[in-house]
């Protein structure tokens, strides 16, 4: 039984956990929408890539190839964080990732600059799953919503200081390169003192008392489960338009409007991240409350996000002006707040807490390995010059799909939010 004081400090633990993580999240996303905004700089000093005839399709193949091995090792890394311990699995991800940032702030040519980011890919893939499991470990009971939407939070800052790229990489006294090697060094020394201050939860009574599976044990618990299947789904879909946003939108807005890498970029990022914080802290308040009386509340909640993606994506596809554009980014952000806070909650309602981690993984296995084929595949079609309204109207047809698809899930009733102990 505890003392009076250790159940008064379980909570403070538990925010401790996640503000800990915090720093993390935002380095995870801030090198991805750094290259995202510095595409022209990073194109035009890499002469093996800025002087090929493809290379809109080459770019987007090097995105695609990064999400394609990310996916892969979301597997190893879910089921590593399972069994094992999920801080050493942060930990050794953002050590080998932050080495790998400064590596690419030092490449030369764009196969050295593939393989950069593919081994980015593979010390990723290790950090989210074990990250979302452990903030879920803490967070058993009415506070999980929000304490997943505050780790979100610090990704869509990374994305918002990211954004900002193109004016770094435009300084003459400053450029990609410094950029990147500087985030590269604060990542792993921040790796040194994190493994002395994170600490593993407490293993709950059935991750304790729960079988040792093996890989193919785990898979097939996961994945004769229909409700995780729907999950899978539905987290894949709406993140096909996500990734294409996130990585061309910086791209697309340059050329659209015929304005300046710097104003690009952060018209790109800015205004829907700052939405998604808003997003996020709605959608988990919502969700943390509604599931207090209804166990399908974080289903409801990430639902109507959706159900904002929906025209935002339309919107963005056909936008006449900037302005336009940017409102229905902001749109798109609310909604994806909506949507990003209540994943792996939902999860957690349908797998198991032994699980949970290697469910997260095949969740990210799916939806960013089609995050790379929508990648190479827009880089594609933008070299052929397919309509923009066609290509975002595909994936506005999607994310309708995906409204439906989470109305379906069923919550397990052993599984329904715990209060806090």
């Amino acid at each position: 039984m505890q003392t009076s004081d250790s159940s008064s400090s379980a909570p403070r633990t538990a925010w401790l956990v996640v503000g800990l993580l915090l720093p993390i999240a935002m380095l995870n996303y801030l090198d991805r929408q750094m290259l995202a905004s510095m595409q022209t700089s990073v194109m035009d000093s890499i002469p093996t890539l800025g002087q090929a005839e493809n290379r809109e399709e080459l770019w987007g193949f090097m995105l695609g190839q990064f999400k394609w091995v990310y996916a892969g090792f979301s597997l190893i890394g879910g089921y590593i964080a399972d069994r094992y311990s999920r801080r050493l699995t942060i930990c050794s991800s953002l050590f080998v990732w932050s080495a790998v940032t400064w590596w690419t702030g030092h490449v030369t040519t764009y196969n050295e600059l593939l393989m950069a980011r593919s081994f980015m890919g593979v010390s990723e893939a290790f950090y989210m799953p074990a990250a979302l499991a452990l903030i879920t470990d803490y967070h058993v009971g009415p506070t999980r919503s929000r304490a997943v939407g505050l780790h979100q939070m610090a990704i869509y800052i990374g994305v918002i200081l990211g954004g900002f790229g193109g004016y770094v990489a435009a300084d003459p006294n400053l450029g990609w390169r410094v950029a990147f090697t500087s985030c590269g060094i604060v990542g792993m020394l921040y790796a040194v003192p994190l493994t002395f201050l994170l600490r593993d939860a407490a293993k709950s009574k059935e991750r304790h008392s729960a079988p040792r599976l093996s890989p193919l044990g785990a898979a097939h618990r996961l994945l004769t489960n229909g409700s995780f299947l729907l999950l899978v789904l539905y987290f894949t879909l709406p993140a096909m338009a996500g990734w294409v946003v996130r990585d061309w939108m910086p791209s697309i807005l340059k050329h659209r409007f015929e304005i300046g890498q710097g104003q690009a970029g952060v018209a790109a990022t800015l205004y829907w991240q700052v939405a998604a914080i808003v997003g996020a802290v709605a959608g988990g308040w919502l969700a943390d409350r509604w599931t207090k009386t209804d166990p399908r509340g974080r289903i409801y909640v990430s639902a109507i996000g959706m159900s904002l993606i929906v025209p935002a994506i339309f919107g963005v596809g056909d936008a006449g002006s900037l302005a336009i554009a940017v409102a229905f980014l902001v749109l798109f952000g609310l909604g994806w707040g909506f949507f990003d806070c209540n994943n792996m909650p939902i999860l957690s309602q349908i797998v198991r807490p032994e699980l949970r981690a290697t469910g997260y993984g095949v969740m990210n296995f799916v939806s960013i390995s089609s995050g790379g084929l929508a990648d190479w595949g827009f880089g594609m079609l933008r070299d052929r010059h397919v309509p923009l309204n066609l290509i975002f109207g595909s994936f506005a047809a999607l994310a309708v799909l995906s409204v439906v698809l989470v109305l379906l899930i069923r919550p397990r009733p052993e599984l329904i939010d715990q209060k806090q102990s």
